[in-house]
């Protein structure tokens, strides 16, 4: 008797070829943009990120910990090297095919592929910055204005397809010729003055029998204002005239600057000032990419928090009475306040005694509300808030603005100093230079 034959196997169904099908395609696909990424170096780089990054995450979900302090800032480390080659790279692509009156600017300001500088700030973020006006800086804060030069700002300079760059240059006629002939505009209530120190305002007087640093960014340089109506400048006005003796202060306020930069500042100036006082100057993108924070998506709290608290602990051994100011953002002013976000996250993170802490808003929506009258009196329309600098389309103070903020602060920080004992005596310790 013949076996009876195996019974052919049952065929697949169509559904289930196509979906075998559909995915030897995803498959496909993704292996030739994976070739693709890791055809360039920068791809390469991010190739070799995301697989570290999925590797710590397993580890970490695995066994409960975190990365040391030391895995955070190698991490740093590697995403600022990534972001200065890629602006490099941008610029060099961007020169290359730019016009000669562009050319000419970046040759001029030294922002040309060869002499541009290219730092970071603001956590990972990397900028062009003129290397006649900023020198690198390797002890933590990257880059640092050179001392006695006179700069001014240039603005709508048209950069398609180019790097992000910061167009402080030498106030000089050979730059305000190549700024012409490129287009751009010389904004001259912007001249920028720095001191010995390397820093934006008067010559710090370390023998000042009240002194005080300090720490922020483009705020607190007063980008845009003139040397005299910087917020540093407005608050040593109004303390000397609230304490009723001369007040000195070190305003390290650098564009770009972030919180690790604010340390490094602190460290450097601190022990030549030995300052009464210092003042910590935070904005939104101290916390995460521009405005994130008031939509509740900080990227950068937690490495801003470990800086801020070690100026604090600064501050305590050497008996400084520490203030954290957050600046008030222009769409806090105009818009929607939104400050359960911001400052409300950045308050969390405070180490501090309540007063060390102060939110100035409400005094610039109540300032805010006395102008828009006095321009409804005058008969005059008032759609911007004058305490920014809105008419030229930016986020900083205005003179009036930096007025503000500095009788704010000056207020407290009167309050706090005559409550509180310690600190370095006022008298005039020899200078330390």
């Amino acid at each position: 008797m013949e076996p009876t034959p195996a019974p052919a196997p049952p065929s697949r169904p169509a559904s289930a070829r196509v979906r075998w099908f559909k995915r030897l395609i995803i498959l496909a696909t993704l292996a030739a943009v994976a070739g693709v990424v890791a055809s360039f170096p920068i791809g390469r780089h991010y190739a070799v990120e995301g697989y570290t990054a999925a590797k710590r995450f397993a580890i970490y979900r695995l066994t409960g910990l975190g990365p040391d302090r030391s895995e955070i800032e190698a991490d740093w480390a590697r995403r600022r090297a990534l972001g200065v080659a890629r602006t490099t790279e941008v610029l060099t692509k961007f020169y290359d095919g730019a016009g000669e009156p562009m050319k000419r600017l970046f040759d001029v300001a030294g922002m040309d592929p060869t002499h541009g500088l290219v730092r970071y700030g603001r956590g990972d973020q990397s900028f062009l910055l003129s290397s006649q006006v900023f020198e690198r800086d390797d002890a933590g804060r990257s880059y640092r204005f050179r001392p006695d030069l006179r700069s001014v700002w240039l603005r709508q300079v048209t950069l398609h397809n180019g790097p992000f760059g910061l167009f402080l240059v030498p106030d000089t006629p050979a730059h305000r010729e190549a700024a012409a002939a490129a287009g751009a505009i010389v904004d001259e209530v912007s001249a920028t003055t720095t001191n010995s120190w390397g820093l934006r305002g008067p010559e710090p007087d370390p023998t000042a029998p009240l002194r005080g640093v300090i720490l922020g960014d483009s705020f607190m340089q007063g980008m845009f204002n003139p040397d005299d109506q910087t917020p540093p400048v407005h608050l040593a006005r109004r303390l000397a005239e609230l304490e009723g003796t001369p007040v000195s202060v070190a305003n390290t306020g650098h564009i770009g600057y972030s919180p690790e930069q604010y340390y490094y500042s602190l460290l450097e100036y601190g022990p030549r000032m030995n300052p009464h006082f210092v003042v910590v100057s935070v904005c939104p993108n101290d916390f995460g990419s521009e405005f994130d924070i008031l939509a509740g998506r900080p990227d950068w709290m937690d490495e801003a928090a470990y800086w801020i608290d070690r100026i604090y602990g600064w501050c305590r051994a050497k008996g400084a009475t520490f203030l954290l100011v957050p600046v008030p953002s222009y769409p806090q002013v105009e818009s929607r306040r939104k400050d359960g976000f911001y400052p409300g996250l950045v308050n969390n993170i405070f180490p501090g005694p309540p007063p060390g802490y102060l939110d100035p808003l409400e005094r610039f929506l109540d300032e805010n509300l006395r102008l828009k009258l006095e321009a409804q009196k005058a008969g005059e329309g008032y759609a911007r808030c004058k305490l920014y600098n809105r008419q030229i389309d930016d986020d900083h103070f205005s003179p009036k603005g930096a007025e503000v903020w500095a009788d704010a602060v000056a207020r407290r920080l009167s309050l706090l100093m005559a409550t509180t004992s310690g600190g370095p005596a006022r008298t005039a310790p020899a200078a330390s230079r």
